[in-house]
């Protein structure tokens, strides 16, 4: 058990240039050049890894540097997807600012790449992508470990079975319950995978929040919930054989500059979210939007609905503007869910990731470092506090 609080983040990070050219060539197939794509991606998670250990962050990732998004990855790695063309879902909130949607659309605020869509059965399709990820993540870790220094401990993003149904259409399966199945069924190999090689597996899954005014936007809470429960089911069907304590899960409600009055709130769900297997769980607790649900899980708390096998990973930093928080700032926060469930249950996290999207994301790359780094001592500043050390 640590004597501190832990930092970490929900994974992306900015893409260098040459790592988006190489992505955007894989997802066309235009120029595509496997052996230096590869080359392209041990170089860039090498250097992101090395870039979040001297920003003193403690569980790092490889910065999502393969992936084009955090869900359409998949296509590579499963059948039963194709490329194809239909409409999407438009968040509610900017729907009801048409002016301002139109303005992001221009400012290309809005990431166009290829959508896969379920056009046949799901089954494992090539791992070899998901083993090059793995290894170039260790060997990251292990070069940047310092001599007389724990060592550098990794996870990995995998998407879970709901944010895939969410965000790529079904067109094959006759029941949503049906195509959560075979998802779960296909990606427990992704999971187990990941968790054998020594990493942490993060589960993405926005859907139990953000999937509310996406894909069930015309809908009341309850058929929301409804499904929000069989995604959760799906998910740890598919997690049966990782430990929990080897497991975090992120939900967020977009990772967007919007209004976000439409998000439903972290009251509605907490229920369900904290069903889920993973014993940790990564949520938005910075943005003005949703910095005020740490009365929700006090009360949580306070009603015995958290089990006290959970670890509470609040995000501390806005991830889609430019502003450093000040350390204090970070420290406050973690005070304030170390009331809730006790020092030794909360981890430092950020709201959501910093390049949601290759090519895209609101962050200066050198501030999301800078940013990084005050949470660090944010962190610092907490344990002090929380272990009555000087920090």
């Amino acid at each position: 058990m640590a004597d501190r609080i832990l930092t970490t983040h929900v994974g992306s990070l900015p893409r260098p240039e040459r790592v988006v050219t190489q992505l955007f060539a894989q997802d066309s197939g235009l120029n595509y050049d496997a052996a230096q794509f590869d080359a392209v991606m041990q170089s860039e998670v090498g250097d992101v890894v090395a870039r979040q250990v001297q920003a003193q962050v403690d569980v790092v990732s490889d910065g999502e540097m393969s992936k084009i998004s955090y869900a359409t990855y998949i296509r590579h790695r499963l059948t039963g997807f194709e490329l194809g063309e239909m409409p999407r879902a438009v968040p509610l909130d900017l729907d009801d600012f048409p002016e301002f949607k139109e303005r992001l659309a221009k400012l290309g605020a809005t990431p166009k790449y290829h959508r896969p869509i379920c056009t046949g059965p799901i089954a494992v399709k090539d791992l070899s992508a998901l083993h090059q990820d793995i290894a170039n993540l260790k060997a990251a870790c292990a070069k940047a470990a310092q001599p007389g220094q724990a060592p550098v401990r990794g996870f990995m993003n995998s998407a879970s079975p709901g944010v895939i149904a969410v965000f790529q259409p079904n067109q094959h399966y006759p029941s949503r319950e049906q195509y959560l199945q075979a998802l779960a069924d296909a990606m427990a190999s992704e999971y187990e995978a990941i968790v054998a090689a020594g990493l942490d597996l993060q589960i993405d899954a926005p859907d139990l929040a953000m999937g509310r005014h996406i894909q069930f936007r015309d809908v009341d809470d309850a058929e929301f919930l409804r499904n929000a429960r069989l995604q959760v089911e799906a998910l740890n069907h598919a997690l049966r054989k990782v430990p929990a304590e080897r497991v975090r899960m992120h939900v967020c409600w977009g990772n967007y500059e919007g209004p976000h009055h439409r998000d439903i709130g972290m009251d509605k769900i907490i229920d369900v979210v904290l069903s889920a297997k993973p014993a940790t769980v990564l949520f938005e607790g910075a943005n003005p939007r949703h910095a005020h649900e740490w009365e929700v899980w006090a009360k949580a708390g306070r009603e015995k609905r958290i089990p006290e096998h959970k670890i509470l990973a609040p995000g501390v930093l806005d991830t889609v503007n430019n502003f450093i928080e000040h350390p204090r700032l970070v420290a406050q926060r973690l005070l304030t869910y170390a009331n809730i469930v006790g020092r030794d249950r909360v981890m430092a996290a950020t709201d959501c990731g910093f390049g949601t999207f290759a090519g895209f994301g609101a962050i200066h790359p050198p501030i999301c470092y800078a940013k990084l780094a005050s949470m660090a001592e944010g962190a610092r500043m907490a344990s002090a506090e929380l272990w009555n050390t000087t920090p």
